[in-house]
């Protein structure tokens, strides 16, 4: 059995690794932490989990983090930084999905986050948590910066047209890659469960909003992981928006084939390169995935469209913001880096209606 502390545990992204591990047959929760909450039942604060979890909230300081196999750090940015090197001392292994492992150059993460980066040591062995391609790191890693959920939709739909093996198969560049373009929609539980204005239900609701849009902390990542995709530099356009819903990310991403792409198979070059993949569906043509299709699942549905005559690509991309986007892919990551099956205990069947 691998034992578990979770820091940050009142969040919805803790909330829902509560939900995966209490289900997950190789883990034991040891420790849970809130300074807030200290000695509440978890139960109590989330009652979804009465008579699955036992535990209540510990204070961070007399946690025992040090005792576990892995630590879990699903709390605000600059956190897990401050405790990840004392923890990777003990023999901890340690997965943050925050952004303190995401970013490899530490003045990008100063400028966005604007926090002094506290450990770039522990960076420069951090590994970047996207299964589909960073798998065989991961399996080694001690340290996982786990992707954010704009970016791992984005990743994922543009993958096989920046592969570089596809790529060379195609003789050139498949799409342009100067001008790619992700308009990306999220729920409001992608804010986290705290007070905030833009987050109320009058504010919310029956709305439909982009922001950010001079620049948003995701659009560096999203190029991260792109450029190291493609290994060329690559430019991309982000705008996310707020949709009136709880959960999901929808994104829509466009890209200019050029001829070496037009001259693909686009449905069949998806379909190959996902085949392996056990959390990553390639719809039939045609397909319109819909958010409700992969919600509290650890799905990410893809659908690829491309109008007869156009060079434009069209990749449409569901996923569960809170799992495939966050909790899911956490325990997708841990089972990778303790050689258990990678589908273990994230097997749940999306929820519809």
């Amino acid at each position: 059995m691998l034992r578990i502390g979770i820091v940050g545990g009142t969040g919805y992204t803790g909330a829902e690794l509560l939900r995966l591990l209490a289900q997950h047959p190789q883990a034991e929760l040891v420790a849970i932490t809130s300074r807030k909450e200290t000695g509440m039942p978890v139960a109590e604060m989330f009652s979804s989990l009465r008579g699955r979890v036992e535990l209540a909230f510990s204070d961070p300081a007399a946690a025992p983090l040090a005792q576990c196999d892995v630590v879990f750090f699903a709390t605000p940015h600059g956190v897990a930084m401050a405790q990840a090197r004392e923890l990777l001392a003990a023999g901890v292994r340690v997965i943050d999905l925050a952004a303190d492992f995401r970013l490899r150059d530490t003045a990008e993460f100063e400028r966005w986050y604007k926090l002094p980066h506290a450990c770039p040591d522990v960076l420069a062995q951090a590994v970047y948590g996207l299964p589909e391609v960073n798998r065989e790191a991961i399996r080694t890693a001690r340290v996982i910066g786990l992707p954010g959920c704009y970016p791992t939709s984005v990743q994922l739909g543009w993958l096989p047209v920046l592969d570089p093996a596809a790529v060379a198969a195609a003789g050139g560049d498949i799409v342009e890659r100067d001008s790619l373009i992700a308009d990306c929609k999220s729920g409001v539980s992608g804010a986290g469960r705290k007070a905030e204005v833009a987050a109320l239900f009058a504010e919310a609701a029956d709305n439909f909003k982009a922001y950010s849009v001079a620049g948003h902390r995701h659009q560096p990542e999203i190029r991260q992981g792109l450029e190291a995709i493609a290994g060329k530099p690559v430019g991309v356009v982000f705008t996310p928006h707020l949709v009136p819903m709880v959960r999901g990310i929808f994104s829509t991403l466009y890209a200019r084939l050029t001829p070496a792409g037009r001259a693909l198979d686009l449905q069949a070059l998806y379909e190959r390169r996902f085949a392996a993949e056990p959390f990553v569906d390639v719809m039939p043509p045609g397909s319109m995935p819909e958010t409700r299709s992969v919600r509290a699942s650890n799905l990410a549905r893809i659908a690829v469209h491309r109008a007869e005559g156009s060079d434009l690509l069209r990749v449409l991309v569901v996923e569960d913001n809170l799992v495939k986007g966050a909790s899911g892919q956490a325990v997708q990551v841990m089972n990778l880096m303790f050689g258990l099956p990678e589908t273990t205990g994230l097997t749940q069947l999306p929820v519809l209606p």
